[in-house]
């Protein structure tokens, strides 16, 4: 691998960022390391392209007492979701797939499936696209969202299990009915795992492959992957045993193994300056150090909202959002609970990750800790801090 050149850094004052408010940033999260509400993090914030704080506080893992890194490695969940759809939409622009292509075209496993609603089994009345797995509307759940009688069966036939393969994993979901149908709603799902299959289909690769060769190494994120090796195995994050809250805590997936899954949904390890090189390649409009994933028309298009007046199932999405291809999109300048700018794109992992992007303000922002049910908290703590600190 080419060695990549490092991310710029600047003062605070010189990005249009006030000095003392930054520094606030950081001291608001050793706090709740000092209260033990979480056990450690790193946050890395850039504007104009350039990074303003860069920072570790606390431990990497509480029970053996072991300071927390900047390069720590952290189980980084659903953020897995927007590479993967980066890796889909490159195949769309060398034509090897349409975003409008029905999924059975790839996976014939989803042609013809069925919608199990109050009345019991009935056809899909349309088939779903590629386009609805991008931006969640292809009429499938995840397990853990409710306890209806689909996903009941999710859970059955242990639909989260990384003991099977991306292509054992796509005909058993493809087994099950829908628990929508098709277009008739927004609501957040396996969808992108089914996109890691179809990369694998049309790519002739395997997911884990595809990504390394066309976007980790090209991007230099050293220390991304579906499984830390055992020489890293030293810098992977741990959360509490316990949670402070008092409430059941989340198990969390085993960096340390191997899977036969590569979840295109939620399987990836990363560290803070891994994911901060994708976002500066998002920042810069689908291109890094001369290497371009995505045209910044594609990249555009992306990141506008792609629900318009489709339903939203459930609270995941905040008042004020839409989806596009891979992030949630903001598209009013109020309504949200956090501060933000219309065209602000976003997601974020269930073990207590998440990154913004700001393209009128010319930044982007991650926090990265292992506290799964303090995550809503500090994605919105993230944003307050952030926005109270730009000048």
């Amino acid at each position: 691998m080419t060695q990549a050149t490092p991310l710029a850094k600047a003062k605070p004052a010189d990005i249009g960022m006030h000095p003392q408010r930054t520094r606030h940033i950081a001291r608001v999260l050793q706090d709740s390391v000092d209260r033990q509400h979480i056990p450690g993090a790193v946050v890395l914030i850039a504007r104009q392209g350039r990074i303003g704080l860069f920072e570790a506080v606390g431990q990497q893992d509480p029970a053996a007492a072991t300071p927390m890194r900047t390069d720590s490695i952290f189980r980084i969940y659903s953020m897995t979701k927007p590479l993967v759809s980066v890796a889909v939409m490159m195949l769309v622009e060398r034509g090897r797939l349409l975003i409008s292509d029905p999924v059975g075209r790839w996976l014939p496993e989803y042609r013809n499936q069925a919608v199990l609603g109050a009345s019991g089994l009935v056809p899909a009345w349309q088939s779903a696209t590629v386009q609805d797995l991008l931006r969640h509307t292809a009429g499938l759940t995840y397990e853990f969202l409710g306890d209806s009688p689909v996903q009941r069966e999710y859970d059955k036939v242990q639909i989260a299990s990384r003991k099977r393969s991306n292509e054992d994993f796509s005909r058993t979901l493809a087994g099950i009915p829908l628990q929508f149908q098709p277009r008739s709603c927004w609501a957040y799902s396996r969808a992108t795992d089914v996109l890691g299959r179809l990369v694998e289909v049309v790519s002739g690769q395997t997911l884990g492959s595809f990504l390394q060769r066309e976007i980790f190494e090209p991007l230099g994120m050293v220390d991304t992957g579906f499984a830390v090796p055992p020489a890293q195995q030293h810098r992977i994050v741990e959360p509490f045993a316990h949670d402070p809250d008092g409430g059941v805590q989340m198990k969390l997936i085993n960096p340390r193994e191997v899977p036969a899954m590569e979840s295109g949904g939620g399987g990836l390890m990363s560290t803070a300056m891994d994911y901060a090189r994708f976002l500066q390649c998002l920042r810069n409009g689908g291109e890094l150090d001369g290497h371009r994933l995505l045209s910044r028309h594609t990249l555009a298009f992306m990141t506008a909202d792609h629900l318009g007046d489709i339903p939203i199932d459930g609270t995941l999405l905040p008042p004020g959002h839409g989806f596009g291809l891979g992030f949630a999109v903001r598209r009013a300048a109020g309504e949200s609970p956090v501060p933000g700018s219309v065209g602000t794109y976003h997601w974020s992992g269930i073990g207590g990750t998440s990154f913004f992007v700001d393209p009128a303000q010319d930044l982007y922002a991650l926090l990265l800790t292992q506290a799964p049910n303090q995550r809503d908290h500090y994605r919105q703590l993230l944003r307050n801090l952030v926005y109270a600190a730009l000048d």
